[in-house]
């Protein structure tokens, strides 16, 4: 049996899985930390911005970069629930049924324009994402792992989308802008695309055993009784307030604590400090809230701005 990698190693590792992407995606280091974040916590990532900013892209890249099994899923109004999980079949030599594994069984799964289909067949994805399992004719299949949902979605405001419904939401860590690119880095695109599209070569730079690896440590992190209180006073914050007609989950603080583990770590630590939370609070909270009101009910800007609101009253541990 091989020794358990050192931290070091660990972090090393994270630090060029981050270098790598940073060749493709280029000028959003602040996205690729955060999708990194969502690899290491062992949990999912919503891309959510206008079409042609590079959301695909980001998704594309994380996966290459990681040694795994890979599947992209163009999600479509036709789509149906069987065409992700796969489907039994009966094979007429064998007098016998097979179950035929969908695109979802890989280790990261991208699903691009995730709210382009419907709702019956978005719903297929939620006991893959929650539980690393699917259920298929009363019959159970577990997923490979590491597992990660990578999923894209435009604005809800653009033509034939249907918004994703809040028990789908609440099953990714974060939810992330990707947002246009400075005059500099939009040059750079242009001069780096002459010749095709450089993550189509790219190669992979971690494994999947390190990814479970360097999962298995950030669960290790330290988070002081007094980041905890912190913590639960931000969730706490949100169902309190006037303007949120739903407040974050349970499941919403406890994504909060694994993203704050996991923050630390690809920062070189092995404790949270309480700008971990602070950070992180608008991309893991803000599509966990529903706020009052029709006119402002599904406004990303709108809810990341109260979340940011809260996160700057909420008294900061010393």
């Amino acid at each position: 049996m091989e020794p358990a990698p050192a931290n070091t190693d660990l972090q090393h590792l994270v630090t060029s899985l981050e270098q790598h992407m940073c060749q493709v995606v280029l000028g959003k280091a602040g996205v690729v930390r955060l999708c990194t974040v969502a690899l290491l916590a062992g949990e999912h990532v919503l891309l959510e911005d206008v079409p042609g900013v590079g959301k695909t892209l980001v998704g594309k890249t994380l996966a290459r970069s990681v040694n795994g099994q890979f599947c992209r899923i163009q999600f479509t109004p036709d789509l149906l629930p069987s065409d992700i999980t796969g489907s039994t079949i009966f094979r007429q030599n064998r007098n016998d049924f097979e179950f035929i594994q969908g695109p979802i069984f890989a280790n990261i799964v991208l699903a691009d324009e995730i709210n382009r289909t419907t709702p019956r067949t978005q719903s297929a994805l939620l006991e893959a994402m929650s539980d690393r399992q699917v259920s298929v004719d009363s019959a159970t299949y577990e997923l490979p792992e590491p597992f990660m949902v990578i999923a894209t979605q435009n604005p809800f405001e653009f033509e034939g989308t249907y918004p994703l419904p809040e028990s789908q939401l609440d099953r990714f860590l974060l939810r992330i802008a990707v947002g246009y690119p400075s005059r500099e880095d939009e040059m750079q695109v242009l001069v780096s695309r002459r010749d095709g599209e450089p993550v189509d070569s790219l190669e992979p730079v971690v494994s999947c055993q390190q990814v479970m690896a360097m999962q298995s440590r950030v669960r290790e992190v330290t988070v002081d009784e007094s980041i905890r209180h912190y913590l639960l006073d931000l969730v706490e914050a949100t169902r309190n307030c006037e303007e949120l007609h739903v407040g974050a989950s349970t499941r919403g603080a406890l994504c909060l604590y694994r993203a704050a583990q996991a923050l630390a770590f690809v920062e070189g630590r092995d404790f949270v400090i309480p700008d971990d939370v602070k950070r992180l609070a608008v991309p893991v909270l803000s599509h966990r809230v529903i706020t009052r009101g029709f006119v402002h009910s599904g406004n990303r800007d709108v809810t990341e701005a109260i979340i940011d609101r809260l996160t700057e009253n909420v008294p900061v541990p010393t």
